[in-house]
């Protein structure tokens, strides 16, 4: 999983990384077969450029935000939200942080394009849209 375009800056609410790193060292003191999204979540961390959710600018994608994408290999738009790992739900289009999609997700901004690694192969999204981003909306909530 990578974002393309090289190494562009990802950035990360101050909220969104204290929860994300106690969610990292509450997983990591649970081994378990996933032990590799953890590790591809927390090396993204470690490349993010923190900022204070009232600073995060309102085209890059953070947790809970609601986010338009276009499949790049068929075309198809489609919506994902962005969660913590008890909220997801494939069904709903809830999408897990320690997803290797969802890891590809956070920091980006709109227009740019991720990749990640799928059973089926490497997929390619581009971010259309953010349709809701929690700090836009003024929710600033830990």
């Amino acid at each position: 999983m990578k974002k393309s375009s090289g190494t562009k800056t990802i950035y990360i609410t101050d909220n969104d990384m204290v929860r994300l790193e106690e969610l990292l060292e509450i997983a990591g003191e649970n081994p378990t077969r996933d032990n590799k999204h953890l590790e591809e979540l927390s090396s993204e961390l470690m490349k993010a450029e923190v900022v204070e959710s009232r600073d995060i600018p309102p085209n890059v994608i953070t947790m809970n935000s609601e986010v338009l994408f276009q499949d790049l290999d068929n075309g198809d738009s489609k919506t994902y939200k962005l969660v913590f790992p008890r909220e997801a739900n494939v069904e709903q289009n809830r999408i897990s942080i320690l997803a290797p999609v969802g890891t590809a997700m956070i920091g980006c901004r709109v227009g740019q394009t991720i990749k990640w690694n799928a059973p089926a192969g490497v997929r390619k999204m581009k971010i259309v849209k953010i349709l809701y981003q929690p700090e836009a909306a003024g929710d600033y909530h830990l």
